[in-house]
Parts: C-alpha cells; structure tokens; sequence
C-alpha cells in the first residue's frame, strides 16, 4: 500500500471530517452519550482529529500540541468492563466512517484500528486511571495493524 492510513484517508481534512461525524452521533446514542454527560473539553473535535491523525500515520501533531497519550487514555481508564460501551462506540464509529467520505481502503482500516484501540488499547488499565503512565505514547496503527509503541 502506498502512504499511511492517514494519507490515504484524506489527511487532516478526513480525520476533522470523521471526528466531527464520530462526536456527533456519539453524542445522540443512548450508550455512548453517558460518557460525555459529564463534559468534555470543548475543543474536543480538534484533540480527537490530531490524535487519529498521528494515531494513523500523520505528523506528531497531538503529542506536539497536548503531550503524551497518558491524558487521552486515563479518561478511558478505571471504568471496569464495559462490553456494551465498546461494542457500541465501534458500532457508531462505523457509521460515522461510513458517512465521512473516506475512501476503501482507508475507510477499512480505520474500523479495524478503532475497534483494536476500544477493546486493547482503552480497555488496558480497567481498575485505576493511576496506572496509565505519564509518559504513554500515542499507540500508533498501520496497514499491517498496530505498530510497536514509540520508545
């Protein structure tokens, strides 16, 4: 495959895109609108877009910007199971591919990379957002699935 997900996607105009639709419905769905009912940072389009972004094989953008990882993934940590959430926020990130005008196969890898990074990556640390460590990187995802974490 020539270039990263990223660029195969649309670059950073695809992943506002695909940010902007996933907030959206994440906010009407009977699941995933729990989460948010507590607040969110207003900017929160921005931060998910530049994390997928890098996430995908972007520039460094969100690290550059908002530093490690460890912030995104404590949010997502200390919740126990949550199975349904899970299967929910794939079912709607899906969708919200499916409406962002990202190309196959692109679109493809996307699913595949949000549905490992709901269920692998947010669901490591169930007991304590304590346990994240300060210095997580963005874990990042290729065509060949997840790459080894930066040093």
């Amino acid at each position: 495959m020539q270039g990263s997900i990223y660029e195969v996607a649309g670059g950073m105009d695809a992943m506002r895109r695909l940010a902007q639709r996933w907030h959206a419905l994440a906010l009407v769905d009977p699941l995933l609108s729990h989460p948010f009912s507590h607040g969110y940072a207003e900017d929160h389009v921005e931060r998910l877009a530049t994390y997928l972004a890098q996430a995908l094989g972007g520039p460094p953008a969100y690290t550059e910007r908002f530093g490690p990882a460890a912030q995104v993934d404590r949010l997502h940590a200390g919740n126990g199971s949550h199975e349904d959430l899970n299967q929910a926020a794939v079912t709607v990130f899906s969708r919200a591919v499916d409406t962002a005008e990202i190309p196959e196969p692109a679109a493809q890898a996307l699913k595949d990379y949000w549905e490992w990074a709901t269920f692998t990556v947010m669901d490591e640390f169930p007991d304590s957002a304590d346990d994240v460590p300060a210095d997580r990187p963005v874990h990042t995802y290729t065509w060949d699935g997840p790459a080894a974490p930066e040093a």
